[in-house]
């Protein structure tokens, strides 16, 4: 099956149910155009704005998993870390529509990160391809296209994956840095922009924030370290939240590189959230005497003092980029809901006031924004658990206005601790995959 385009050219047909398209793709002749694409893709239906998603291979070897979620919305995309693919599949299983990639002589493999959409039955699927310039004549040639059921894995030999990805806050469009069989957690991002910093297996890894292979950081005796770590101002310290001493979550330092962890909370449990602008005190979320609240203590050394003292759970204190407030969550009103106080714990404000249970509000460098994660109503409000339909949304502060960034498979581990770009234009974040 081959197509000449210098305009877009689709071939369909109606199907239902959960299924994969895949197909050979390679281009035919000397076109240079970086945009030409040839795509699979999946379609409500054949009116121009309707909702679609599509694995696309571009003409300079960009592959990405795009998609338009509301009738008539912006296309967005998640950008592969693989490039220039022998083949494409797009899957759709349920409402989660995701891609993988063949390399030449290869298996097919998951390319990372994935998104909810709801089709109706019928939808359509089908191939296109697109020159993007209407002078020059690009020849596609799809080969072994293939339309198969999904069928789902039983639940005891279903298996993990992890893609640690970026988000634009300007486009909402993603770019996966790196896809795993390992369950990862919880990135940072470096001050100086160059690391991305994540746990997994009780250990702690750095990974360029453009992609490469992860670097396991020396972190000595600490070797039951949780999602609640972070990185100082300047960006020559770390902290970590593990339970190796005492069976309970502690919080220690350690220089970024590497070293044996010092202890700065006496009592546990204690999980890190959130560090001053000037790096001189670790706020944290800690229970003592049965209810779980915030406090802060000073990074060197002193006490620990509380700040909040609502019956219930009062959860992931993240400080404003001016030091003067902390954002947190709470469940006081009986939904998990943003709020927001000055630094000594007064004057607090209630930020979100909708349906949904709203955990880990992280302000951008700028102060401009304020990221979340937000769980259904299927949840119960004082958890956070994995594994579930959740969103990103994005928060501006100045006008109230919540959009949502991201519909994905994700929940604990996806955005715990703070993890903006220092320039503001970019958050990471971890999805998931059950496959």
């Amino acid at each position: 099956m081959w197509f000449d385009s210098d305009e877009l050219h689709y071939v369909w047909k109606r199907m239902s149910g959960d299924l994969s398209l895949a197909a050979d793709i390679r281009w035919i002749g000397a076109g240079t155009d970086p945009h030409r694409k040839a795509c699979l893709i999946i379609r409500q239906s054949l009116d121009t704005g309707a909702v679609y998603a599509d694995a696309a291979l571009h003409g300079d070897g960009l592959t990405s998993l795009q998609y338009r979620d509301t009738p008539g919305g912006l296309t967005r995309e998640i950008q592969a870390n693989a490039s220039s693919p022998a083949g494409l599949r797009i899957e759709k299983a349920g409402a989660y529509l995701s891609m993988s990639v063949c390399p030449v002589n290869g298996e097919f493999r998951s390319s990372g990160g994935s998104f909810r959409i709801q089709f109706s039955e019928p939808f359509y699927v089908g191939l296109g391809v697109c020159a993007h310039n209407n002078d020059t004549v690009e020849t596609a040639v799809f080969s072994n296209v293939r339309i198969e059921p999904f069928c789902p894995v039983p639940d005891s030999m279903r298996r993990l994956e992890s893609t640690l990805e970026t988000i634009a806050v300007a486009s909402f469009d993603r770019r996966v840095v790196c896809h795993t069989g390992s369950h990862i957690e919880a990135p940072n991002w470096s001050p100086d922009g160059k690391w991305l910093i994540f746990n997994s297996g009780g250990q702690l890894y750095k990974i360029p924030s453009k992609g490469g292979d992860p670097e396991l950081i020396p972190t000595g005796f600490a070797g039951r370290i949780n999602n609640d770590h972070g990185i100082s101002p300047d960006g020559t310290q770390l902290v970590i939240s593990d339970q190796t001493e005492t069976g309970s979550s502690m919080i220690y330092a350690l220089p970024f590189e590497g070293g044996e962890p010092r202890k700065i909370t006496p009592l546990g449990p204690s999980y890190w959230h959130g560090w001053s602008p000037d790096g001189l005190t670790l706020a944290y979320c800690a229970e003592r005497n049965g209810n779980y609240d915030i406090y802060t203590i000073p990074f060197h050394w002193g006490r620990e003092t509380r700040l909040t003292t609502a019956e219930g759970l009062d959860d992931g204190p993240d400080f404003s980029p001016d030091g003067r407030y902390i954002f947190f969550n709470s469940v006081r009103t009986g939904t998990m809901q943003i709020w927001r106080m000055k630094r000594d714990g007064s004057g607090q404000q209630q930020v979100t006031t909708d349906e949904y249970h709203d955990w880990f509000a992280h302000p951008s460098p700028d102060g401009r924004w304020i990221v979340y994660v937000s769980f259904g109503t299927d949840v119960p409000a004082g958890s956070h658990p994995p594994n579930k339909d959740v969103m990103l949304r994005l928060m501006n502060l100045e006008t109230g206005e919540v959009r949502v960034m991201a519909k994905l498979f994700g929940g604990q581990g996806t955005i715990n601790v703070p993890s903006w770009s220092p320039d503001s234009e970019h958050i990471a974040f971890v999805s998931y995959r059950l496959n």
